[in-house]
């Protein structure tokens, strides 16, 4: 049997490495595609089967770079994606351009199947760039590849993600946590292995033309969030709403970090809820059960923010005996 071919965009994030990982295991030949071949290479050549990866470095987005890539495709996937700003316009660079770009030399090579990573809740934040942009790259995702898969994830947790991770970090460090919008914001977790599930039997199906939301089993707030994120690292802080004029300033401040706590981006989606809408279909409706739950999950990494580490509960134990 011919080895199937993925070409893989965005490949270094926790979605990528997990996705390379199961791709390989199921006997395909990916060639993953970063900016930085030196910084990312040694950790993605650990997640893949000997002679079933290649790495590909791409930068400033070469027309000519991309044609080559693509045409050799039988599926491309395209995971790129940033939460915040570092340069002027760069939302709209990675979230709009270039997947149209993407998209449309997918069509021009009439490849088997195109997969683009969006995000949920974005539809209403018509007051943020990075839902703005988001919801560009979607439309022109759409209009350039007819079969595509569009693919809406609420957010995506692990112990390599950058939500809860950051969360545990904070509230290690800080006797109070700020509630932004009194943490009445919706969430649908999905853990990083249960979405990389979805979109290996994405590959594996017949399905095209779909836009698909994916979510987990549970409808959590973020103040919720906070709390299951306390009790797995065995701390207790003060929770306090902040009125939106002062979390507006903090996140003035906040954003002038060389990795940024919180943007006044960040702070408008946080409006949003970001669970299951009536607009798309959703991983439920095709069947595709999530098994993981968001507090069993943080328990199997949270030791790393507890006092003693690893040790922690076993010391415990030992102090009872």
């Amino acid at each position: 049997m011919k080895q199937k071919e993925i070409l893989l965009f965005g490949a270094t994030g926790q979605i990528g490495r997990n996705l390379i990982r199961k791709l390989s295991q199921n006997n395909y030949k990916i060639t993953a595609v970063t900016r930085n071949i030196h910084s990312a290479g040694y950790v993605l050549k650990t997640q893949a089967n000997p002679g079933y990866l290649e790495l590909v470095e791409l930068k400033n987005f070469n027309i000519d770079r991309v044609e080559s890539l693509i045409k050799n495709a039988s599926i491309c996937i395209n995971l790129t994606g940033i939460l915040y700003e570092k340069r002027k316009d760069e939302f709209q660079i990675l979230h709009s351009d270039f997947p149209s770009l993407l998209s449309k030399k997918a069509n021009q090579f009439q490849i088997e199947k195109f997969i683009h990573i969006s995000a949920l809740g974005i539809e209403k934040a018509t007051d943020s760039k990075y839902a703005l942009s988001k919801l560009e790259g979607e439309r022109k995702v759409k209009e350039n590849f007819k079969k595509s898969i569009i693919i809406k994830p609420s957010i995506v947790y692990s112990v390599d993600d950058k939500f809860t991770t950051r969360f545990m970090s904070l509230l290690s460090m800080l006797p109070i946590m700020p509630l932004y919008y009194n943490g009445k914001t919706k969430f649908s977790p999905i853990h990083v292995v249960d979405l990389v599930d979805i979109i290996f039997n994405l590959i594996e199906s017949k399905e095209d033309n779909l836009v698909l939301e994916c979510i987990g089993p549970e409808v959590i707030t973020f103040k919720e969030i906070i709390e299951k994120l306390l009790i797995a690292i065995e701390k207790k802080r003060a929770l306090l709403p902040l009125p939106l004029p002062i979390a507006k300033l903090t996140a003035k401040f906040f954003q002038l970090l060389p990795n940024p706590l919180l943007t006044e981006d960040q702070l408008i989606m946080l409006k949003y809820d970001n669970c299951k809408t009536e607009n798309y279909k959703n991983n439920f409706d095709l069947g595709y059960i999530p098994k993981r739950k968001f507090e069993n999950e943080i328990n199997k990494y949270s030791y790393n923010w507890k006092t003693g580490g690893q040790f922690a509960t076993k010391a415990k134990i030992n102090k009872l005996k």
